[in-house]
């Protein structure tokens, strides 16, 4: 086995935080070995002016690791799950899905407590068309107001711009040291997360030793219940254009899937929370899948 390895990463202080704990994990398991941090701009980290749903292409934050990673210009890539899209470049394989952290937003503000504590009419910042969605449906009043950037530069946006809150991603707070800014957790009935969210990923050529290198800090539940997430968001289709939250939760031997499909108004089309036998998971996929169908062909609101 050859002594030093290549990370490949995006260059944002999280993506570089996410690279320094799988590089300290791996130190543990093979203190001989050195690891070096490559840091890949991607299209996603070179258009700031436009919501991501927007841009109308896949892979925004990760297209050009993955291909670095067929040049074999770096040994292993870390992404956050959350970016990935389902269909991976050709060769290539998530070989370990790391622990992941509580996938919930988190509402962060200077003024207020908790979302529910806004005035009509209030400022909320954030680009991402799935919290769009849930934001008007839970509060048909709000402003939205586009806010893209890193966690710390819209945390920044947030005084500057004179917002009464925004939405971040616990993990990603969590892992920056930013916790204290954030006022409310919310709940996964009012607001569901993406397919991922939460959890580190790290790719590398299926064939290539990295892959064996890395397995051993794969967490099996959070494997299974991120596999579930994107197993549905396959399903869907459509990529980030898409207003979808779904989440998946093992506890013991069974399975949580929570799923919601809606339109930028707040129209929610349809939205469940289904359990079953960890056995029967995707049966469980398939039946909300089916519902779902059903719902958008009638265009029924549930």
């Amino acid at each position: 086995m050859k002594k030093h390895w290549i990370v490949g990463t995006r260059g944002s202080k999280l993506a570089l935080i996410q690279t320094e704990i799988v590089i300290g994990e791996l130190q543990v398991l093979y203190p001989s070995l050195s690891f070096e941090t490559r840091i890949i701009k991607t299209t996603g980290d070179s258009v700031w002016d436009t919501p991501l749903y927007l841009i109308g292409e896949k892979g925004l934050f990760i297209k050009e690791i993955e291909e670095a990673l067929v040049r074999n210009d770096i040994d292993l890539a870390v992404h956050s799950m959350k970016d990935l899209p389902t269909d991976m470049l050709g060769g290539l394989s998530m070989s370990a899905i790391l622990a992941r952290r509580d996938p919930r937003d988190t509402f962060v503000s200077l003024k207020y407590s908790r979302l529910s504590d806004v005035p009509l009419g209030a400022r909320i910042g954030t680009s991402s068309m799935r919290r769009k969605t849930q934001l008007l449906a839970a509060r048909p009043d709000l402003e939205i107001v586009p806010l893209r950037g890193n966690v710390d530069t819209r945390i920044g946006k947030l005084e500057a711009q004179g917002l009464d809150g925004i939405i971040l991603a616990y993990a990603g707070v969590k892992r920056m040291g930013l916790e204290d800014r954030v006022r409310e957790m919310i709940p996964l009935d009012i607001m569901v997360p993406p397919s991922g969210q939460g959890a580190i990923g790290i790719e590398t050529r299926a064939d290539d030793a990295a892959a064996g290198l890395v397995r051993p800090l794969d967490d099996p539940p959070t494997r299974f219940e991120v596999g579930l997430e994107r197993t549905f968001q396959t399903g869907v289709g459509g990529g980030c254009s898409v207003p979808l939250g779904v989440n998946a939760r093992l506890a013991g031997h069974r399975v949580t899937l929570r799923v919601v499909f809606g339109a930028e108004d707040g129209t929610i089309i349809f939205k469940e929370c289904a359990e079953g036998p960890e056995a029967e998971a995707e049966d469980l996929v398939r039946r909300l899948l089916e519902g779902l169908k059903r719902a958008r062909q009638m265009g029924t609101h549930q």
